[in-house]
């Protein structure tokens, strides 16, 4: 049975008839985390990792409503150890342009956390990074709005359908690992409707149920006190009928002001809320009627759900052999081939007798941050493990990189030579620090056996990594940079020096087999970058990671670059194949409320391959300062050798509309729109042509 809005609200009237049974204590527990910080620290002190079991909320035994059992993501199910199928990073499954494999990767996840008792996946992490620096943007799918607002509904859709709920987050303006607890952020309101609160309606008209609130204040409140974005915006312009839960432990500062601001739940740890609200209600600081829209919330959401499960979740499910071939098919897919000079890939099995993997990274189990979204699998294969496991006959030599003049040696010996380098747990992830709240936040912080945090040096590789290639790689002319990262990362300084560079981000449990299957052509890479990749990092917006306060602006990204005429290093959305497309005879049309491209894409080479095509919207006639174009549409699409498909992109007239901030209004403008089609964002890989909307009004 599907939960969506429509099944969730026919449960109003037996949650109110429910919750008009309860004492004010027993309305307030459904609002409270069950688990305390010091209950939290000593489970983490005996050993047990952050979420190992559910974390449960709220619950009454005597009226028959369940808890609320939260499990963390998003790169799968947090809880068990050495169980749960560990995916790529979401940015890494961004790279795959994939919208019905991240409903299915939804699927396995939401089947997982029933298996482990859960019934809510913490983990459709959907904010935007302005700057991929960010620490946490590895959690994230990509720059693009639109991108996020589809990658997101399809985890909320595959997640919902096993009857798990999805938690949205973090809602609003979170994209600062180090300053999350204190900055303030501000943005005008275009900036804030069209560039960083697009993708979370996305995901609510896509039925998610819940939607956790971020650490950061905006425009002065702490988002998990904000009415505007709480009640005003979620609640009552997007009609959200399900529960908001706070982020965890700092994410609300005072009781009444959460309350009266729209919080539903605090988790994980009952702080602020319990007895403190209570007495709030009591004094008449909070008014009983706010307890029971948050108690109906809940009740009504729960028993949904609880009430529509049809299936029964063994253990056997969790890191079943089905949901780790997903996740090793989710890192083939997201493989970005980015340079392949001279055909150097893929490296043929037969001539390829001496193989050397070089750098720290190449035998590390590297599957992205140590923080609440770390996943416990059974085992990772590192890149070496894999190269190992797919060319058994072949000679694979490992070397760290540390002794330049031992490295340079050895890649004259070998037949081709891989350097794996990049960024690891230690370098970008989620980050904790001591602050003047009355919470020892050190206490957490110290369990976590990472730095994390933002990428505060640069964009860049470590100084001893681009040494190394900038002086190893000339050695041998099948040289090949393997990119490990959560985000972009910069090639200006090195990417002359070796012949191939293939984008792998942090590829999960399989990565190794991914890699090398990459490398040797078992798999032809098909993904595509999700941001674009500047010449110098100074064209991207510029962050003080330690600010107190920002204002976000409206351009960033891709969108930046092209506005102001900067040529990128690679564009949005390009990645090379080991086949080649030819697209053609395009044509571009409207119909009823939706804008159409349509196009005829042929694999002109020699072996099967996905192409990306991607739809662009562009608004050069518009009276108002707007993007040259924005990203509208996109499908995956698998070709044979010689075969012709026909692409249809659709995007709805709704997306080409701006905010009024005069009229606090999505206005549709009267002109000719341009309509692109292709297979990355730059102007030479598109079709153009152009369609006005209001000719069908």
């Amino acid at each position: 049975m599907k939960v969506d809005k429509q099944t969730r609200l026919s449960y109003n009237q037996k949650a109110k008839e429910i919750v008009a049974q309860m004492t004010l204590e027993e309305k307030v527990y459904l609002m409270s985390g069950n688990i305390t910080l010091e209950d939290m620290i000593a489970e983490l002190k005996k050993g047990k990792h952050y979420n190992e079991t559910p974390y449960e909320a709220g619950g009454n035994e005597r009226l028959g409503v369940p808890a609320m059992k939260f499990i963390d993501g998003p790169r799968g199910a947090v809880s068990g150890t050495g169980k749960s199928t560990c995916f790529p990073v979401s940015m890494s499954r961004g790279a795959t342009f994939d919208r019905e494999l991240e409903e299915r990767i939804g699927q396995a996840i939401g089947k997982e956390i029933r298996a482990f008792g859960g019934n809510l996946f913490g983990g459709v992490c959907i904010n935007l990074p302005p700057n991929p620096g960010w620490g946490r943007s590895q959690e994230t799918y990509g720059e693009e709005s639109f991108h996020l607002g589809v990658m997101g509904s399809a985890l909320t859709k595959g997640v919902q359908s096993e009857h798990v709920i999805a938690c949205v987050k973090h809602y609003a303006f979170n994209s600062m690992e180090n300053a999350r607890f204190k900055v303030n952020v501000k943005a005008d309101k275009r900036t804030e409707r069209e560039v960083y609160l697009a993708h979370f309606k996305d995901t609510i008209d896509a039925g998610a149920a819940s939607v956790m609130s971020a650490y950061n204040k905006y425009q002065g409140p702490h988002c998990g006190h904000s009415d505007y974005l709480l009640n005003e915006v979620l609640k009552e312009e997007w009609d959200f009928d399900g529960f908001v839960i706070s982020d965890f432990i700092w994410g609300i500062r005072d009781t009444v002001e959460a309350a009266n601001g729209g919080m539903n739940i605090e988790m994980n740890d009952t702080h602020r809320f319990g007895d403190k609200l209570v007495e709030a209600v009591q004094n008449g600081q909070v008014q009983e009627e706010k307890i029971n829209d948050s108690a109906i919330r809940i009740v009504r959401t729960l028993l949904a759900f609880t009430e529509a499960d049809d299936k029964e979740y063994g253990e056997e499910l969790i890191g079943s052999q089905e949901h780790v071939a997903l996740a090793l098919e989710a890192a083939e897919k997201s493989m970005t081939l980015l340079k392949n000079e001279n055909r150097t890939l893929p490296l043929l099995k037969s001539e390829t007798k001496k193989i050397a993997i070089i750098g720290k990274l190449g035998n590390q189990e590297n599957i992205g941050d140590h923080g609440s979204s770390r996943v416990y699998p059974e085992y990772v294969v590192t890149p070496l493990e894999g190269v190992k496991n797919l060319v058994p006959n072949a000679e694979v030599v490992y070397d760290d990189g540390q002794d330049l003049e031992k490295a340079k040696a050895l890649a004259n010996s070998v037949d081709a030579v891989v350097f794996v380098v990049g960024f690891n747990h230690d370098d970008e992830g989620e980050f904790i620090e001591n602050t003047s709240d009355d919470l020892d936040m050190t206490a957490i912080g110290g369990e976590f056996d990472a730095a994390g945090g933002d990428r505060k040096e640069s964009l860049g590789l470590h100084t001893d990594e681009i040494e190394l290639i900038r002086e190893v790689g000339p050695a041998n002319k099948n040289s090949v940079a393997v990119l490990i990262g959560g985000n972009m990362i910069m090639m200006e300084e090195w990417k002359q020096d070796v012949s191939a560079i293939l984008m792998a981000y942090y590829p999960g449990m399989e990565g190794g087999t991914a890699i090398a299957k990459t490398l040797f052509g078992d798999v032809n890479p098909g993904g595509k970058l999700p941001f674009v990749l500047p010449t110098d990092e100074k064209h991207l917006p510029q962050i003080d990671w330690e600010a107190e306060e920002i204002t976000y602006g409206y351009y960033h990204g891709y969108a930046k670059l092209e506005k102001e005429g900067i040529e990128p290093s690679l564009p949005y959305g390009y990645g090379l194949s080991y086949t080649t497309f030819n697209i053609s005879d395009a044509s571009f049309d409207v119909t009823g409320e939706q804008i159409l491209a349509k196009c005829q894409v042929t694999n002109t080479g020699e072996c099967e391959g996905e192409e990306v095509v991607q739809m662009y919207v562009g608004f050069n006639q518009s009276k108002v300062d707007r993007p040259v174009k924005l990203l509208r549409g996109f499908e995956r699409i698998s070709l044979l050798p010689g075969e012709t498909k026909t692409v249809e992109i659709s995007c709805p007239i709704e997306k080409v509309k701006w905010f009024n901030p005069e009229t606090h209004a999505w206005e549709l403008e009267d002109i000719d729109y341009e309509v692109y089609i292709g297979n990355s964002s730059a102007n030479k890989d598109l079709i153009q042509g152009k369609v006005n909307v209001m000719v069908t009004k």
